[in-house]
């Protein structure tokens, strides 16, 4: 029983990790990405359709992967080159798309997916308890805890790492110091979409392989608390990703064992938990401001 719980606690955690992780530098790098949500949905249902055509599910990440990063390229030429409001163009990004999604899968509704493969390790896979929760997991859930590792070795250990937080700091200075904000911002932007395809991938692909419209249900706003839970630093992030995912496996488990609560409060409980985390930072600023980067959201505009 415990054994299954962990399961499908790393099955639910995993989205939130990497979309998490993706937006975390998108952020750190002073630029808030609202459109995470739209951009997930986008990759669950591109990484679906073209897993469907193909028969590869390597080939429907890939192709998730692609379609996050070019949502936020959009996002990127509005908002850095255009400059126009972040939270306006998150949004609207997330809506859209939410609603081309919704188009391009309806072809697809009701058509039994492609499961991702899981990755056995010989020898390790076999023991007892540990194999199966630690060593017979998809490649998604090992690149998950990989990006952690990564992301937290080039944020603070790296010359590309010091850039990117300068710029999300001060961008004013990493400009008069010969940085190029604007470059800085879009890879920072492409990644974070990139991250975003790839969770939205592991939904349509691992998570419940199949398309459902909306099938992400709110998850890229978790994974925007997520990064604010965490206070901007990528270690922080995994154990909110694996409370989080917890919160939201308690209602499965709750009806196996066949608890007299309310179904409706039980699925509800992950975004609740959302709100209370924001309220107990925002009622603790001291450790919400330590990291936070001091340009989120403002616009840079190159003296001409």
């Amino acid at each position: 029983m415990f054994e299954a719980v962990l399961l499908t606690v790393i099955t639910a955690a995993t989205p939130l990790l990497i979309a998490a992780l993706g937006e975390l530098v998108v952020e750190r790098s002073g630029v808030l990405n609202l459109g995470v949500e739209g951009m997930m949905i986008m990759g669950a249902v591109v990484g679906f359709g073209v897993a469907h055509q193909t028969g590869s599910t390597a080939l429907g990440v890939m192709g998730a992967i692609l379609a996050g990063m070019l949502m936020s390229a959009v996002f990127g030429f509005l908002v850095i080159t255009l400059v126009t409001n972040q939270v306006a163009t998150g949004l609207a990004l997330t809506i859209l798309g939410l609603g081309v999604s919704g188009m391009i899968g309806e072809a697809y509704i009701g058509i039994p997916g492609l499961r991702m493969p899981t990755l056995d390790i010989p020898g390790l896979s076999d023991l007892p308890f540990i194999g199966p929760v630690f060593f017979s997991q998809d490649a998604v859930v090992y690149i998950g805890f990989a990006l952690v590792g990564l992301v937290a070795w080039g944020l603070f250990r790296t010359r590309a790492g010091l850039v990117l937080r300068a710029v999300g700091d001060n961008h004013g200075s990493a400009h008069a110091l010969g940085y190029s904000v604007t470059k800085v911002r879009y890879l920072a932007v492409l990644f974070g979409g990139g991250c975003a395809g790839l969770a939205g991938a592991y939904m349509s692909l691992a998570y419940t392989p199949q398309w459902v419209e909306n099938m992400t249900a709110g998850r890229g706003w978790i994974a925007l608390a997520l990064v604010v839970f965490a206070s901007w630093l990528p270690l922080r992030v995994i154990i909110g990703a694996y409370l989080f995912g917890a919160v939201s496996v308690l209602n499965l488990h709750a009806q196996a064992i066949g608890l007299g609560i309310p179904s409706q409060f039980l699925s509800s409980l992950p975004y609740l938990a959302t709100i209370a985390v924001l309220v107990l930072i925002s009622a603790n600023r001291r450790l919400t401001l330590v990291n936070t980067p001091a340009c989120l959201g403002k616009p840079f505009v190159p003296d001409r």
